[in-house]
């Protein structure tokens, strides 16, 4: 029997999900991402929204602000193609800290800076490109 997917148990400090996180954290097309998730069923198909959306920095888990921030099981393609895949704890997921309520409305906050990101959001980059640098990840913003 193989694993399945499990959710993080909270949205990672600069998840780009969090109300709380500073604008221009995550590349221009990172926040695109989020985007496909929010259309109708043809529409995330047409944009990726068909894959299940892991953390940006755990491996192997659901990214809990993509989770959390609206129902999984009504209007997600990704979890109805990989329902499967999924522990069965995923479905009841509930963030513990605020969340954008679309990714439309989260990679609009986060696309906002961009060009002149803030001294936290700066912070924020430089604290993610140790980690990812120390775990042997490619560091892209």
């Amino acid at each position: 029997m193989t694993e399945k997917t499990e959710v993080r148990p909270k949205p990672c400090a600069f998840c780009p999900y969090r109300r709380d996180v500073p604008s221009g954290v995550w590349s221009h097309e990172e926040y695109e991402k989020l985007r496909a998730y929010d259309g109708d069923i043809l529409d995330q198909m047409r944009a990726g929204g068909h894959m299940l959306f892991m953390c940006h920095q755990a491996d192997g888990q659901l990214c809990a602000g993509w989770a959390g921030h609206r129902s999984l099981s009504d209007d997600l393609l990704a979890v109805r193609l990989h329902l499967h895949e999924l522990d069965a704890s995923v479905l009841d997921y509930e963030a513990p800290v605020p969340l954008f309520s679309s990714g439309a409305e989260a990679a609009d906050h986060g696309q906002a800076e961009l060009e002149y990101p803030s001294d936290a959001a700066c912070g924020a980059i430089e604290k993610i490109a140790r980690v990812r640098s120390a775990r042997g990840k490619p560091v892209k913003r």
